[in-house]
């Protein structure tokens, strides 16, 4: 692919080698015209008697010495203009790529900057100094939409801590309410309303992270994912199904909480949505998160589903939001990470996270 740095100094050699041979035959022309005007125009020599020299065979060549003397200067200088074009095309190049990149240089700060932001850096500028051009023009309004969008996300992550206090407080007075005014004899209604106050908790809960982790990351720590998923393996409510692991020790530079969270998800995904009786294998090797589990058929065309929010498999609502995967991905993709999933064969699905190196 050709860039615009190649692009502008050809377009400027070009030119100039244009405009250098086009110079360059014009006074070739009208020097070889003037000369020969001029010898035209010079008085003949006077004649002085000499011997009459032999005849020698075949034509003999009548041009004057002057005429010849035209015609070797002309040769001349189209040699010279020629070593001149040769010389000047290179130099021209050279120049050309050098000015170009200085000319180019504002927009290479401008795209290191956009490239370099997220939503966790949006307090960066670019700030670029100089004349009031079009490039300065273009850095001004890209840190104005800078300064709208900051506005944006700091409005949205305040908006999402008052709605995790005004949400989650009611729904906790709820619950105690259930819990101390109804006495456990009136039957199921009293396990039915704590068991729909713990799925609203549950959605509220599985919101707020989802957004928390689609509006990036405010700072990083050194996390053990290894230690990590130990942690969640041994807190894990296993549900009759065999889990095991194979984990090697691996860091990541990211959010603790976050990390717990998705780890958390693709366990509890791979046990819910399995076999009475079944496996859940977790493997980390490589950077690689790996969450196999036995299950029911997961048709290959229904893989993107398992990541989209609200989007479930099965009808049923016993078996989550529907936000369990999605989740994760969200968590991945604020930490550089890649997921990917394939339907085992004979029934159930892998989930693969891909770290980048710590």
């Amino acid at each position: 692919m050709t860039t615009v740095r190649v692009r502008l100094t050809l377009i400027y050699s070009g030119i100039f080698l244009l405009t250098s041979v086009v110079l360059l035959v014009i006074v070739n022309t009208l020097l070889r015209q003037a000369l020969h005007s001029r010898v035209a125009r010079l008085p003949a020599p006077l004649e002085i008697e000499a011997p009459p020299a032999p005849a020698a065979p075949g034509p003999v060549d009548e041009q004057s010495p002057l005429s010849a003397l035209v015609r070797d200067v002309i040769h001349y200088q189209w040699d010279v203009s020629a070593l001149a074009i040769g010389v000047l095309t290179v130099v021209s190049v050279v120049v050309g790529w050098v000015i170009s990149g200085r000319v180019l240089r504002p927009l290479h700060r401008i795209t290191a900057t956009a490239q370099r932001l997220s939503l966790s850096t949006l307090h960066e500028r670019i700030a670029l100094s100089g004349p009031r051009d079009e490039l300065k023009e273009l850095a001004d309004t890209f840190d104005a939409m800078l300064d709208r969008l900051e506005r944006s996300v700091v409005g949205q992550r305040r908006f999402i801590a008052n709605a995790s206090h005004e949400l989650r407080t009611p729904l906790a007075v709820q619950r105690t309410a259930i819990e101390v005014g109804l006495p456990e004899d009136v039957g199921d209604i009293r396990d039915t309303l704590l068991l729909h106050n713990h799925r609203i908790e549950g959605l509220i809960d599985a919101l707020l992270v989802l957004s928390q982790a689609e509006h990036g990351l405010e700072r990083r720590s050194p996390v053990a994912l290894d230690e990590v998923v130990r942690l969640v393996l041994a807190e894990a409510d296993r549900g009759g199904v065999t889990v095991t692991a194979r984990l090697e020790w691996f860091v990541v530079p990211g959010d603790p909480v976050l990390l717990n969270r998705l780890v958390t998800n693709l366990v509890d995904n791979a046990v819910r949505y399995n076999h009475p009786g079944g496996a859940v294998e977790v493997t980390l090797a490589g950077g690689v998160l790996t969450v196999r589990n036995t299950g029911p058929e997961v048709p290959a065309e229904r893989l993107g589903d398992l990541f989209a929010p609200f989007r479930r498999l099965h009808t049923s609502r016993r078996q989550g939001a529907g936000l369990g995967l999605s989740i994760v991905a969200s968590i991945a993709a604020a930490h550089g990470a890649a997921v990917r999933a394939r339907p085992n064969p004979g029934g159930g699905l892998e989930v693969a996270v891909t770290f980048p190196a710590g």
